[in-house]
């Protein structure tokens, strides 16, 4: 089997609403069972490993960002907090604590030293890969590599650049873009017209992503050529899953139906569930920072509506296909995807 798992699947890693339960519950079912670590601390990423570690003794993979932080910039920043004044005012808010930093920290050093303590068996990126310093560490643990391309251009790069993997991210699926080459929104395309090309283009295998959350999704993914799948939106609801409340009730209401891409959140296009922010400043707005900086401006907004049960400020991210979330354990979830291949 193509990760020496049970089944051709994998669980889309999705910081912010996951830990290591899902990552565990999905590997010990016959997928490969991922960790989102853009969000950990080290302290927080050694304490999830460790669980791992003791969870489950099949193959799981780590995930991390790929980004080249960028500097602050006082006029984007100002013009960003300008516009998020009013609903600053609205929830009774101080506009002149307005926080502001990286939000987001990429694979580093510091990352690359804990995992040559672990060793996973896989490691996979978004936004492209690490500097070649960095992803030769990982290389020489023994961990085979996996990074998500948009275009074809973007996974020829990849192979180039000894890719294991590659994950054809369609339009379809939730949360952020994994687009690094070129940040126009009219070269991506659907999951089902990106993957053939891909196949097509490289000489590795080629995991399918966005808009497959049943069993007959990965059936037609792996007609086209796929050589696994990854699913994470159809997990969302699992109880291994760290939805919040309020991102639950949001998936199961009619508001799913209708996804669009923002960089309201983070600064970069990402697929959520519209919601009041995204309508009334643009879900692709002129205003937000370069990504990750836009995180921690919109931040406090989003901790005070959610303490009131509100995800008018929250990412609710979900792909096109959020109706096939199901309220089901994790295991049984990923038998039933099983059933497609």
């Amino acid at each position: 089997m193509i990760f020496n798992t049970q089944y051709p699947l994998v669980q889309a890693p999705m910081a912010g609403v996951q830990t290591s339960a899902l990552c565990i519950a999905v590997s010990n079912a016959g997928g490969l069972g991922s960790l989102p670590c853009a969000m950990l601390t080290a302290s927080q990423l050694r304490t999830e490993l460790l669980a791992i570690q003791e969870g489950t003794k099949r193959p799981y993979n780590v995930n991390f960002f790929a980004h080249t932080p960028p500097e602050i910039d006082a006029a984007r920043n100002l013009k960003w907090k300008n516009a998020l004044a009013p609903y600053y005012s609205e929830m009774g808010l101080n506009i002149e604590e307005f926080p502001s930093g990286q939000g987001r920290t990429p694979f580093n050093a510091e990352s690359a030293e804990l995992l040559e303590e672990f060793k996973p068996p896989y490691v996979s990126f978004h936004f492209g890969l690490p500097k070649p310093e960095l992803l030769k560490r990982v290389k020489a643990m023994g961990a085979q590599i996996i990074s998500s391309a948009t275009t074809v251009d973007e996974a020829l790069w990849l192979q180039a650049q000894g890719c294991d993997f590659i994950i054809a991210q369609g339009l379809e699926a939730g949360g952020h873009r994994g687009h690094f080459l070129n940040h126009d929104l009219n070269l991506q395309m659907g999951t089902f017209a990106l993957l053939p090309q891909i196949v097509k283009a490289v000489n590795v295998p080629v995991i399918a992503a966005g808009g497959i959350a049943s069993s007959k999704g990965v059936t037609a993914a792996m007609a086209l050529g796929a050589g696994a799948v990854q699913v994470g939106t159809a997990y969302l609801l699992a109880p291994e899953c760290s939805t919040s409340a309020i991102h639950r009730k949001a998936l199961q209401s009619e508001a799913a139906r209708h996804t669009a891409l923002t960089n309201l959140f983070s600064g970069r296009p990402a697929r959520g569930i519209v919601n009041r922010v995204m309508r009334e400043l643009g879900a692709l707005s002129e205003f937000p920072p370069e990504f990750p900086l836009a995180t921690p401006g919109i931040a406090p907004l989003r901790a005070k509506a959610e303490s009131m049960g509100s995800g008018d400020f929250s990412p609710l991210w979900a792909g096109q296909n959020a109706s096939e979330c199901k309220n089901a354990s994790a295991a049984m979830i990923t038998h039933e995807l099983a059933q497609g291949f």
